[in-house]
């Protein structure tokens, strides 16, 4: 009989795919790549049309003679890498580094790894996609351009050891801009008015809100006075009802978003959680099971098989009520990687509290997470019922609004944080001729709020929508910038370290397209565009390169202008009594001997502001967090003074607190004043 060579990327695939193939087939594992570009070297020839160079990856030694073995006492090879195009891809270099033109040679893919996926696929052959494959290279390609490039200008500039990247450049670039409106808000002051009534013939008081703007204390002393002189009429009530639609079953973005604010998980836990589960785990008295459906996919589509089970395991288990007949599907024009479904559950019928044995603590929890949000989004929609009630006193608008939720359809299976079940009091009896007495009203005081920090979960909602990056890249993008120390995470906020800033401040002096959003959203499109075989690969590098090459020497004239030599202290190193000068390190600026490497002394740099502390009078100096966010504080160690903006000589006119500075506009310090006002044009020069 005609022995079967099946090649997975996994070793955790391999016991899996076993089980479903007879002892006809031999199943192995590349571990991933085997070629790649030298890491000594660009790899790219320049002079004969961008032609890559790869070799076999240091370490694949092994790997490769094992799979070399194995080719020869096969007829047929199988190549079963992963269904995206860096799968693609690792199928084409084993297809390559083996040599195997003269073999019998079938790429299949599967988008789930059960029986009867893992079975159609052997029955489907096809070849190779070059067009995939040509994706693939041109990214690898750009992405060792910019690298190789751009960081020796970093090194120069900054500090040796540092990288710049097509995506995460424009990823630190976001964070860091985010930064930047967060310094410069100055919060404005508005107020809120709330009156409770009493309803004649009802025994519950309900509140009802001014809908007007109230920017001061002023205006809300006068709608109070007002409301208290001419009382309070109902002008209409609308009752209704509304329907909430199901959520979409996962996409790769939408379930790190979700993990992060559901579980806590940052997005690369995400994705190696999910990546177990894709490959299999070992259940009890069912052996090793692929759980889930390839986890990197921009698709929200669902197979007709998998979404026609779906539907009736729901109508057995909920019921009819729960039950909703599949929608016609529409094509929505996204260029979109939509040979995969939508990230689900291989088979529905696995409920994760029937496996929860099996599985780790966090595996369960992801388990559990897309088997009710993909079950949710089969399911029938949620019902309200509605109230809205217009009520004026004297020429002052107010309003209040309810629900209540009558029927729960998908909620009874899946609620985010935005699903509420009920808002408001639902008062049937109310009417136009409803008579209404004031018991309480009261204003309350607010200030608009900066822009949040973003979050591992917002930073990829935003690279999502603007076009950044792929399913593939978020997770290692985000990853990068908080190894490299660019970012530091605390909480769940991200922040741009000092180090982070000044790679972001180059790379916008000298390499402006590179961090340029659209230039990089375009990229993304261009590169789909190969992937559909409508573009060629080298024409993207033939167009790019240049560009890149002409900005590095650019940069490498006017840096070399602009480096900024060792800043020389007066503080005097205690063990050679040279004067010790500032150096820049992973955790930002510190104090270190110039002798090195003779005096290796080196001590934390206590930046001074030149300002004095509100509290106390000592200095004012730039301090750390352990995770590297900047913040300023007094010399002093007795004294508290802490404050995430720089201190100003200047007592608040309003209520005497200190005074800091926000852009260009001093604000005060102290909570719940809101004072602020322009800085002096001198002091902004």
């Amino acid at each position: 009989m005609a022995k079967n060579l099946v090649i997975v990327e996994s070793p955790a695939k391999v016991k899996t795919i076993k089980k479903f193939l007879g002892s006809n087939y031999e199943i192995t594992a590349s571990q991933g790549h085997v070629r790649d570009l030298p890491k000594s070297s660009l790899g790219i020839d320049v002079d004969n049309d961008y032609e890559p160079r790869y070799i076999t990856i240091r370490g694949k030694g092994d790997v490769m003679a094992n799979l070399r073995k194995l080719v020869k006492k096969a007829d047929k090879v199988y190549l079963a890498t992963d269904p995206d195009r860096e799968g693609e891809a690792i199928s084409w270099h084993l297809a390559a580094a083996l040599k195997l033109e003269g073999k019998d040679i079938n790429r299949i893919s599967f988008n789930e790894i059960t029986k009867t996926a893992v079975k159609n696929a052997i029955k489907s052959p096809r070849k190779i996609d070059m067009n995939l494959v040509d994706a693939q290279q041109a990214r690898r390609i750009l992405d060792r351009v910019v690298g190789y490039e751009i960081s020796p200008v970093l090194w120069a500039k900054i500090k040796r050891g540092l990288s710049a990247g097509r995506v995460q450049s424009v990823a630190l670039r976001i964070i860091c801009d985010r930064e930047d409106e967060i310094n410069a808000f100055i919060p404005e002051e508005y107020w809120s008015v709330e009156a409770t009534l009493k309803i004649k013939g009802e025994t519950k008081s309900v509140t009802a809100k001014y809908t007007g703007d109230i920017r001061n204390k002023a205006q809300a002393d006068m709608i109070i006075a007002n409301a208290k002189k001419n009382g309070f009429k109902v002008q209409s009530v609308s009752k209704g009802n509304r329907t909430k639609n199901p959520p979409l079953p996962f996409t790769t973005s939408t379930l790190q978003q979700e993990a992060s604010k559901a579980l806590n998980f940052s997005t690369d836990k995400t994705m190696r959680i999910a990546q177990q589960l894709y490959e299999g785990v070992d259940i009890k008295g069912m052996g090793t099971v692929g759980l889930i459906t390839y986890l990197r996919t921009d698709s929200t589509r669902i197979s007709d098989e998998a979404d026609a089970a779906a539907r009736t395991f729901i109508k057995d288990t909920y019921g009819e009520a729960y039950y909703e007949a599949p929608a016609e599907n529409k094509d929505n024009g996204k260029k979109i990687q939509d040979a995969h479904e939508a990230i689900r559950p291989a088979n529905i019928s696995l409920l994760p509290t029937d496996i929860k044995d099996s599985l780790s603590r966090d595996q369960f929890k992801l388990y559990q997470l897309i088997w009710k949000r993909f079950t949710a989004s089969r399911m029938a929609p949620a019902k309200y019922e509605t109230l809205s009630v217009k009520i004026s006193s004297g020429d002052d608008k107010y309003g209040m609004s309810a629900s209540k939720l009558v029927f729960d359809g998908y909620m009874s299976v899946y609620m985010t944080d935005e699903d509420e079940k009920s808002e408001g009091v639902m008062l049937g009896g109310i009417n136009e001729k409803s008579v209404l007495t004031l018991e309480d009203i009261s204003g309350k005081q607010h200030f608009t709020k900066a822009p949040a920090h973003y979050t591992e979960a917002s930073l990829v909602k935003t690279m999502e929508e603007l076009g950044i990056g792929r399913p593939s890249t978020y997770a290692p993008t985000i990853s990068t910038i908080i190894k490299r120390h660019y970012v530091t995470k605390d909480q769940k906020n991200l922040y741009v370290t000092e180090l982070g800033e000044a790679v972001n401040a180059a790379m916008k002096k000298s390499f402006p397209a590179i961090v340029d959003v659209n230039f990089t959203a375009n990229m993304e499109y261009l590169l789909d565009s190969v992937a559909e075989g409508k573009t060629s690969w080298k024409e993207i590098i033939r167009n790019t390169y240049p560009d890149i090459r002409q900005a590095v020497e650019t940069a490498e004239k006017e840096l070399e202008n602009v480096k900024i030599a060792d800043e020389v202290t007066d503080v005097i190193c205690e063990n050679c009594g040279r004067n010790m000068v500032i150096k820049y390190g992973p955790h930002g600026r510190f104090l270190a001997c110039p002798g090195f490497p003779e005096c290796r002394n080196t001590k934390p740099l206590l930046e001074k502001t030149g300002r004095k502390c509100p509290k106390c009078g000592g200095e004012v100096i730039v301090l750390k967090t352990k995770k590297g966010r900047r913040f300023y504080g007094c010399e002093n160690q007795d004294c508290d003074f802490m404050s995430w903006n720089i201190p100003y000589p200047k007592a608040c006119p309003r209520c005497g607190s200190y005074m800091v500075e926000k852009g260009k506009k001093i604000m005060c310090g102290g909570e719940g004043c809101g004072y602020f006002e322009d800085k002096p044009e001198t002091e902004e020069e």
